[in-house]
């Protein structure tokens, strides 16, 4: 049975395994090119008043500069725009120098003098996305930050009234944080731009704090959305690079059809198409060059000073971050262009199909398609060119002669960039008042291009492709052929709207002339969230892409798209198969912050099982098969998935809410761009797969624990005198209650964690004394009679060692002293691994107080604080305990029934508030506390 037991428990851990691997490794390499410094990059530090500089003595405040422009901003004499940077958690006050020295290099080649004044702040690297207590004070300094970078240009007779805020990670939390402040004038902040930020949720709720700062960012933007129309805020996530903050968090929370809120992955971001990790969305260049682009499109001319007109930004970051059409933001449109010059340079195309090259010799060239023939056979015109130049390429002909077009309306606007091409879809039925469409072929400045343009009946080039069930295991295929006559298909990808769906997406293209073609572009186009992928491959050739989602499908009246910008004459496979390990990744990815819930419920459950049997024998039962049996679905999982089903009903909700009970905890939900989401069925329905992972890490977690007891335990063997009793490392009532003191006035001076770290080690000190005392004594059996060993391998009667209170002839006192050390060993050892996950949940704000000791000695706030007393205080009890005092308490039946319905609550209440995990343990450890002492 034990061989079992470790058999699945290491199957859970391998699966376990994979799906951390696809999770942390299974992406894309990273194609994004590094941004460099040409000269030598400085940090000039802004002066702030004394009031500002003696409440943050830990934060500053930078201009970015280089080379002679760091020399002229010396005196902080600026006439540039400004722009603010805000680091993320743990991040570097220099991570601007990538947008400031791109946007430096840039203002090198405008006229005018135009450029930016790029600002950055120290926030002292904190961990705020682990520990909350530090985000209000960064949003005050935030405030201030602007407030002092405004002041320094009084000296300008249209100095700037508003300035932009580029925010990674956290820091476009915090900046959209500062909206909440009472005090904070709208009107200072026009555009935030953020970077990988969890906009949704936190990814980790390690802290009341960080929960209270989200909801009341939430509240503000969700409630008075009205208000905050003149603010435009674009969130950008990373893709499937990052995994520390899947892109599904970075969608804003905001009431549907907010004109002014944009939520994007970089994959889908025109002119970059790649995936970003944490870290490298600040220095991507392709992702830097887009947000400088942006930037000096939005300058207004008269001030020179960013916009702040709501209309002009969303036009420009349109144009840069969701659709990049050929003319630049800001030309005006001649709806009359006249293109009847060079009559000899035009034809009339009567055939489907146009595919040409221009010669190396400049010349003019246009190509004529008439539409009355077409209407009824064909709804789409779809025209493509390797030729990225920012001109117009395509237009309706108004008015024709015999030969050429003599009026035209600019149909180009409607451009889409490809990465190896641009395209232009356009549909018959908007184009009424057309008779001829007019395509540009001409290359005056000698530059070759291809151009290539057909008629399209979209129905007949869209097909259906279901995809495999997810526990299909890739053992069913999905495929389709797809003879192309055409120059774009579209693949439906059918019952493919959930994020626990992966699959492996198989391409394969074969033609049967070889000749040069332009790429093929194979796109995953997910029409509820702007999360696109792009894949750019020649013919033929065999590709695979990952079809996997960030966010689940709000409604049922979409389906994801595989669109394929193919060659004519070739044919095409696509197959479609689920993918075992890009599904677990996809779980640890959504579900991840629910497997250290489960292992904690494990470890809980192993405590009342030891319980249970010191009740029943009056023994403890090895810690390995204890923890084995922790994992029980079916008596917590199934009333947790009852509970969900029952709140359901409005009658059940009216009584959960006359009982002040919390509403159950979901996890950040994945439906993007809604105020209020509701809570997802598919994370319940996965639960018993989240508690085998729980389960995994608690056993493997327990035996490393027991190997490290063993091995510290023989390294300071040597430092010990031998102990024969079971009272070995126990402390005496009046040194209990100093240190209990002592422990309680330096956790309120200076931090909690410090406190409650120090009694646990005082307890981890008790068990190992316990194993260095089992060795002790085991080392002495050795040396007892033939007899006596034998009865301890068990080829005696069991009977004479199964009673662990009596020590009569037949036993030798040692051989019961070691049974009773033993029992009480697998006891200390269970509390411990239920000790160690509190200790693991407050490591954030302990490494905080550490980091920040040279500016104050105490944390403030403390999300310990409710907890010094009672953990320092059950550690000190339960360092004495022993299975002889639990036996012997009269409340120990009451005690072991406790873990069961805790572990419930704790699923029910805590995958959100990871925090209340340590809560839901104190309610058991202290009735536990109580039977040591009474």
């Amino acid at each position: 049975m034990k061989l079992v037991t470790v058999a699945f428990y290491a199957l859970a851990l391998g699966l376990l395994a994979v799906g951390l691997r696809e999770l942390l490794t299974g992406f894309e390499e990273n194609r994004c090119s590094m941004t460099y410094m040409f000269e030598y990059p400085e940090y000039r530090r802004v002066a702030l008043p004394r009031r500002v500089a003696r409440l943050y003595p830990a934060y500053g405040l930078y201009l970015y500069g280089e080379g002679l422009y760091a020399q002229e901003t010396r005196a902080l004499k600026l006439t540039g725009a400004p722009v603010l940077f805000l680091p993320g958690n743990a991040g570097s006050y220099k991570q601007a120098r990538s947008l400031g020295s791109v946007a430096l290099r840039k203002a090198e080649n405008m006229d005018g003098g135009l450029h930016f004044n790029v600002f950055t702040v120290d926030f002292n690297e904190e961990l705020v996305a682990l520990y909350g207590g530090s985000l209000l004070r960064q949003t005050h300094f935030l405030h201030e930050s602007i407030k002092a970078i405004l002041r320094l240009y009084k000296h300008l007779k249209t100095p700037p009234q508003s300035m932009v805020l580029v925010g990674h990670s956290m820091g476009g939390v915090v900046a959209r944080a500062l909206f909440t402040l009472p005090r904070f004038n709208t009107n200072l902040v026009s555009l935030i731009i953020t970077q990988a930020s969890p906009h949704l949720a936190p990814v980790l709720a390690l802290d009341p704090y960080l929960l209270d700062f989200y909801s009341a960012v939430r509240q503000k933007w969700v409630n008075h959305a009205k208000k905050l129309r003149n603010v435009t805020v674009l969130s950008v996530g990373g893709g499937y690079r990052d995994y520390q903050v899947r892109s599904g968090l970075t969608s804003l929370p905001c009431p549907p059809g907010d004109p002014n809120k944009l939520s994007l992955v970089a994959t889908a971001v025109p002119r970059t198409w790649v995936s970003t990790d944490h870290l490298s969305i600040v220095w991507c260049k392709e992702l830097v060059l887009a947000t400088v682009r942006a930037f000096f499109d939005l300058i207004d001319p008269e001030t020179r000073q960013f916009t702040v007109n709501p209309e002009k930004k969303m036009a420009v970051l349109n144009h840069h971050f969701i659709r990049h059409p050929v003319r630049m933001v800001g030309e005006t449109q001649d709806t009359s262009i006249s293109i009847s010059d060079f009559p000899e340079a035009w034809s009339e195309v009567n055939t489907l199909r146009l595919a040409y090259s221009t010669p190396k010799e400049g010349q003019v060239k246009y190509f004529m398609f008439a539409l009355s023939s077409r209407r009824k056979a064909y709804s789409h015109f779809y025209c493509r060119s390797n030729n990225l130049e920012m001109t117009s390429w395509v237009y309706g002909c108004v008015h024709k002669n015999s030969s050429s077009c003599v009026h035209a309306v600019d149909l180009s606007m409607g451009t889409e960039l490809l990465p190896p091409y641009k395209v232009l879809i356009l549909s018959l039925s908007d184009l009424s008042s057309v008779t001829h469409l007019v395509v540009s072929a001409s290359n005056l400045n000698g530059k070759q291009f291809t151009v290539e343009c057909e008629w399209q009946r979209q129905e007949s080039q869209t097909v259906s492709l279901p995809a495999p069930h997810v526990l299909s295991f890739g053992l069913t295929v999905s495929d389709v052929s797809v003879n192309s006559s055409g120059l774009l298909h579209t693949i439906r990808l059918q019952h493919f709207h959930q994020v626990y769906q992966a699959f492996r997406i198989t391409v394969a293209s074969q033609c049967k002339v070889h000749k040069d073609r332009l790429p093929n572009v194979y796109r995953l186009n997910v029409p509820w969230f702007r999360e696109d992928s792009l894949t750019t491959v020649s013919v033929p050739s065999v590709t695979e892409i990952s079809g996997m989602l960030h966010t689940s499908r709000p409604d049922n009246t979409s389906d994801v798209l595989l669109q394929l910008h193919t060659a004519p004459n070739c044919q095409y496979k696509v197959s479609l198969r689920t993918s075992l390990h890009k599904v677990l990744g996809q779980i640890l990815r959504f579900c991840g912050a629910m497997v250290p819930v489960y292992t904690a419920v494990t470890l809980l459950l192993a405590c009342g099982g030891q319980l249970s049997s010191i009740l029943a024998s009056g023994r403890t039962t090895d810690m390995s098969q204890v923890v084995g049996r922790g994992l029980q679905p079916h008596k917590v999982n199934l009333p947790v998935y009852i509970l969900h089903i029952l709140l359901s009903c409005s009658c059940f909700q009216e009584v959960w809410s006359i009982l002040y009970l919390p509403p159950m905890d979901t996890l950040p939900p994945t439906i993007p761009d809604e105020g209020v989401v509701p809570a997802e069925e598919w994370p319940h329905l996965l639960s018993p797969l989240h508690y085998i992972f729980g389960a995994a890490v608690a056993y493997w977690g327990s035996t490393l624990l027991r190997l490290l007891m063993r091995v510290i335990s023989l390294i300071l063997a040597p430092l010990h005198r031998p102990s024969v009793s079971r009272d070995c490392g126990t402390l005496r009532l009046r040194t209990q209650l100093l240190i209990t003191v002592c422990l309680t006035v330096m956790g309120g001076m200076s931090c909690g964690a410090l406190s409650i770290s120090a009694a646990f080690l005082l307890h981890f000190y008790r068990v190992l004394r316990l194993q260095m005392t089992e060795r002790s004594l085991s080392h002495m059996l050795n040396l007892a009679p033939r007899q006596h060993k034998e009865a301890e391998n068990g080829t005696v009667e069991a009977e004479s060692l199964s009673k662990s209170k009596e020590c009569n002839g037949a036993t030798l006192l040692s051989e019961c002293v070691l049974q009773e050390v033993r029992d009480d060993l697998q006891l200390h050892l269970c509390l411990s691994a239920l000790f160690t996950l509190p200790l693991m949940l407050i490591a954030p704000s302990l490494i905080h107080w550490i980091r920040n000791l040279r500016y104050s000695t105490q944390l403030d706030p403390d999300p310990c604080w409710p907890l010094i007393v009672p953990l320092i205080t059950v550690y000190m009890l339960l360092i004495n305990c022993n299975t002889l005092k639990l036996s012997n308490s009269k409340f120990l039946p009451l005690v072991s029934c406790l873990p069961l319905p805790l572990s419930i609550a704790m699923v029910t209440f805590s995958p959100l508030h990871l925090y209340r995990v340590t809560y839901f343990l104190l309610a058991a450890l202290v009735p536990l506390a109580l039977c040591c002492l009474l």
